[in-house]
């Protein structure tokens, strides 16, 4: 099965475990071995983006919650975390965090509950909103099944406004008693705690779910600042005080070596608790350093989730296969007897490249320790050596792509191997799949099979071909599963992308180390794919999360014949991506930081921001060292008196307007 398949597979089987668990309430598989088909399957897409499948469930499981419960967007993204699986990674994070803020950070410390990530909004100190994480952005109103909860408080102490995150669980002993009194009464007992959980949150029926017995803990504090509140571990106090169900085992450790002191307790003893627990999550416990510190597309960079270890299994290598991605890098694959490793079962498994086999010297016909954790594809760790056949062949590195038969190249920097022939067909086809797929320019109804069966009748034979179809509109119509109206609508899709933004256009091109985050950085300071083809190398390290590596292989894509033709054909095909003309505005603001505060007369906060960002600078909510200024309204508090301490120049609204004038 190559990566196509797989991909395919996992799609597939996890859309269906999806609905049983979401819409029947009535889970087949473990939660372990749905977790490890999930990762294996954020990992493959994230190796493979050009092959990610218009119904991944990666992303769109929250499709499912359309069937029963409202959908509600959070005012705050609820964004997950980066996870470690070594001590080395969480040194590696701590020192990360002291080169960004210039001093040792101290952390807190949490149990990673295992359960539903939730939100819960009071107003005037009334329990007013309940809703699930959902994918981030858009999540399921749950309110009523929040009000079961018994330690989930209904008011407050004060009467405030908060939002307040945290996780809803089911315990190990209401669970136990739970499945005894399903297989009592004749019905299908739960997988796991988790899985009971958010079966029984996603209830139409409250009064099924308050006979759940569910528990929470709080463990965030939406814009703490509101509430002049300036650390994580003090977040964990106020929640506490407003009558929060706060766990008790948070910890604020002063170094990292504190902090792997605490895991190592928690390694044996979290078995001994009353819940499932998974991981450790280590935030940076002073607040006011998170703007400094930052974010990804996906995760805060403050924190981090350390899992603890990976089970590890032993089985047979019986073949290593190679696959071409669309950079044409090669990549070996390792075929295995199938072997259970946290609960889902495997019989592939990456192997990097050459140095990696070669310096753990692999062979086929070996008996090699595998494992699986996190987002990481399962690997092949090392060679049980005692089983060892001496007659085991020692590993050969192809020499030839195993799709066009080019030599292959090593380039001196990189131990990948590359297929460098600009008409190989793998290559070509990846390049094409990618370039349609939802990740890039999002072209509905243009999926990888379409994509294969029009390559291989000659259709489409590059990405500017994918415009030229609306020419075989009588053909495609005679294909099967096509017809009239399914053709429409492609063809439709496939005009409506000429229309898709400029950061979207530039990742689907697919230059190599350029992904979705750097799209959008460069299609920030490019207004249009013309601009970018004349950029010059030092203009773009100047670029956010631009490396050199990453600025030179934009200029070696930009040098080569072949892509500026297709960008040329691709224009007079209708497709040229760019920012709307705006009006020419000094940048007065460039590369300066900027820190609202207080009540604002002649802007709301949202206008301000904007002119901010318009004259090249950056709104921040949290005053640091690195702070330009302050603009302070009447009220204002703690971020100002921090700015008078730092010894940062505080403008009042009008001084702020006369700059911009």
């Amino acid at each position: 099965m190559n990566a196509k398949e797989r991909i395919t597979y996992l799609t597939n089987i996890l859309n269906q475990y999806n609905y049983e668990y979401y819409v029947l309430d009535n889970p087949t598989v473990t939660d372990l071995e749905y977790d490890s088909l999930m990762k294996e399957l954020e990992s493959l897409e994230k190796a493979y983006p050009e092959l990610v499948l218009d119904n991944t469930p990666t992303k769109r499981v929250g499709d499912f919650l359309k069937l029963s419960l409202d959908t509600i967007t959070h005012k705050s993204q609820m964004m997950s975390l980066a996870n470690a699986f070594s001590y080395d990674e969480l040194r590696e994070f701590d020192s990360r965090i002291e080169k960004t803020i210039g001093e040792k950070p101290s952390y807190t410390c949490e149990l990673k509950i295992d359960g539903i990530a939730s939100t819960v909004h009071y107003e005037k100190g009334l329990l007013v909103l309940g809703a699930t994480r959902g994918n981030g952005v858009t999540g399921e109103n749950i309110t009523k099944n929040m009000l079961t909860i018994n330690v989930l408080p209904k008011v407050l102490k004060d009467h405030l406004d908060l939002e307040v995150r945290g996780e809803v669980y089911m315990s190990k002993k209401v669970f136990d008693e739970l499945n005894d009194q399903r297989l009592h009464e004749g019905l299908e007992p739960f997988a796991n705690p988790r899985n009971a959980a958010g079966g029984s949150l996603r209830q139409l029926d409250a009064s099924i779910t308050k006979e759940r017995k569910l528990d929470h803990f709080a463990y965030t504090l939406v814009n703490p600042e509101n509430y002049d509140i300036h650390s994580q571990s003090k977040v964990m106090e106020f929640l506490k005080n407003q009558g929060f169900n706060v766990n008790p085992y948070y910890k604020k450790c002063s170094s990292i070596e504190e902090v792997i002191e605490y895991i190592e307790y928690f390694k044996d003893e979290r078995k001994n608790l009353p819940y499932e627990t998974d991981g450790i999550v280590i935030k940076v416990d002073d607040l006011d350093l998170y703007e400094e510190i930052g974010y990804t597309v996906k995760v805060p960079k403050w924190a981090i989730a350390y899992k603890f270890p990976a089970e590890v299994a032993v089985t047979k290598l019986r073949d290593i296969i190679f696959t071409v991605g669309r950079t044409g890098k090669i990549i070996p694959n390792a075929v295995m007897d199938p072997v259970i490793i946290s609960g889902s079962t495997v019989s592939r498994a990456t192997l990097n490249n050459e140095d990696f086999i070669v310096e753990r010297d692999i062979r086929v016909g070996d008996y090699v320790k595998v494992r699986k954790a996190g987002e990481i594809i399962p690997e092949v760790v090392e060679v049980d050596f005692s089983r060892r056949d001496e007659n085991n062949p020692v590993f050969q590195m192809i020499t030839t792509c195993p799709i066009c038969g080019e030599e292959l190249v090593r380039r001196a920097s990189e131990a990948a191997h590359y297929c460098v022939n600009p008409e190989c067909g793998g290559k070509i086809l990846e390049q094409i799949i990618h370039y349609a797929s939802r990740v890039a320019m999002d072209i509905d109804g243009l999926g990888e099979k379409q994509l294969e069966t029009f390559y291989d009748l000659g259709y489409v034979k590059d990405i500017a071909d994918i415009y030229e179809l609306k020419n075989y509109r009588y053909e495609l119509t005679k294909l099967d599963g096509m017809g009239d109206l399914r053709v429409s609508n492609l063809l439709n899709a496939i005009e409506e992308s000429k229309k898709n933004t400029l950061d979207k256009f530039i990742f689907g091109l697919g230059i190599r180390f350029i992904g979705a985050k750097a799209s959008k950085n460069l299609a920030k300071r490019y207004h249009s794919i013309d601009e970018l083809k004349e950029v010059k190398l030092e203009e773009l390290l100047m670029i956010p999360d631009i490396g050199t590596v990453m600025a030179e292989s934009i200029i070696e894509y930009f040098q080569n014949s072949k892509n500026l033709s297709l960008i040329e054909r691709l224009k007079e095909l209708g497709v040229n991506p760019k920012l709307e003309e705006k009006e020419e505005k000094i940048q007065i603001f460039e590369g300066k930081t900027i820190v609202l505060t207080g009540k604002l007369e002649k802007f709301t906060r949202e206008e301000a921001t904007l002119l901010i960002e318009s004259l090249g600078g950056r709104a921040s909510s949290s005053v640091t060292k690195k702070t330009t200024f302050v603009v302070a309204g009447s009220d204002a508090g703690s971020k100002k008196q921090k700015a008078i301490d730092l010894g940062i120049p505080i403008l009042t609204e009008d001084e702020f307007l006369d700059m911009t004038k």
